[in-house]
């Protein structure tokens, strides 16, 4: 591994929690971007810890160089507050596969919880397929949005989605492309620490023609809106007095994860039945397929992203109909609401 950071503290500090793991090892690290370039052509490391506010070149610009040059795991470990927040996002775009949060506070406890995240998140990083993401997509980078929703009414159908490792990337590459004016709304679980999503929504929202936010508790699912789970929250759909409401929770995790997608897929599943469509894309785990056979049981519709364009395949999508590459998903989704839309 090469350890990239502007600040000696968290080079030393992540340089002994990867040595100390007996997993993986620290071959080199690098004060800023241009010093990791040259890392990365000396010693070849198999995964970038890479920070993102840096002197010189910083994470953003480094990452854009290696992708191009010599791709491999690449993982944002970036403070969750200001700036760091919203180019960790684009990180990620880029072809970083994953990110953690820097600790607040020092101590014992922070750095082994700090350790503890950082381990789970390089296991799935040394099991990605780096050498599939290249640069992202062309339609992606030149699309210019339409003017977004302003449509406040009830949504009448569903799109649940679920992501894990690698699913910003396919999330930029679907949520800007579904076209409004369907009466559907987009519920979206993404794998990530807390107080990243709502950056996120923010990226995706200026993408799209989606209005697009960070969940919160007690929220109405309004039509041409996609509401992102909030990181640490459980998010389902729930049924209220003047109709249906999202809810957030900090129940205990499920298969290992909060926010979860089984128990969103199985809210959306209950109250939009055969006016569901839920999608499986990217990442490592179990989460999301026993979902995807709830709504495909209640007689909606489910799709999974393939093998070939996937970072990581590990998110088992039994209850699929379609199995498809990234850059064919949103087309799909839109043909299946067309059909669902109520005439």
């Amino acid at each position: 591994m090469l350890v990239v950071d502007d600040s000696p503290f968290f080079r030393r500090l992540l340089t002994d929690v990867v040595d100390a793991s007996g997993e993986f090892r620290v071959v080199a690290t690098a004060r800023d971007g241009m010093d990791a370039l040259r890392k990365v052509r000396t010693h070849t490391p198999d995964v970038v810890l890479m920070d993102i506010e840096m002197p010189e070149l910083d994470g953003l610009g480094a990452i854009g160089h290696i992708m191009a040059e010599s791709p491999r795991a690449i993982v944002v470990v970036s403070a969750h507050v200001g700036p760091g927040a919203a180019a960790a996002i684009r990180a990620l775009e880029l072809g970083a596969v994953d990110l953690v949060a820097k600790e607040e506070g020092r101590g014992t406890e922070a750095t082994a919880r700090f350790a503890d995240r950082l381990m789970i998140v390089l296991r799935a990083a040394r099991a990605a397929e780096v050498k599939r993401l290249g640069a992202p997509e062309r339609r992606q980078r030149e699309m210019t949005p339409g003017p977004q929703s302003t449509a406040t009414g009830a949504a009448r159908l569903c799109v649940a989605v679920a992501a894990s490792t690698g699913g910003p990337r396919a999330l930029a590459e679907i949520v800007p492309q579904l076209p409004i004016g369907f009466e559907a709304a987009v519920l979206i679980v993404q794998h990530m620490p807390p107080k990243f999503t709502r950056s996120l929504a923010e990226r995706l929202g200026a993408q799209s023609r989606f209005r697009v936010v960070e969940a919160q508790h007690g929220m109405s699912v309004l039509t041409d809106t996609a509401y992102v789970a909030p990181g640490d929250y459980h998010m389902r759909v729930v049924s209220g007095p003047n109709g249906l409401l999202l809810t957030l929770d900090q129940e205990p995790s499920v298969w290992g994860v909060r926010p979860a997608a089984d128990p969103l897929f199985a809210s959306v599943a209950d109250q939009f039945g055969p006016r569901a469509i839920g999608v499986v894309l990217t990442g490592i785990g179990r989460d999301g397929a026993e979902g995807l056979r709830r709504i495909h049981d209640a007689g909606g519709i489910g799709i999974a992203q393939d093998r070939e364009t996937s970072t990581i395949y590990g998110m088992p999508a039994g209850g699929a109909r379609h199995v498809l590459p990234v850059t064919d998903i949103a087309g799909r989704i839109a043909e299946e609401l067309g059909r669902m839309k109520p005439r």
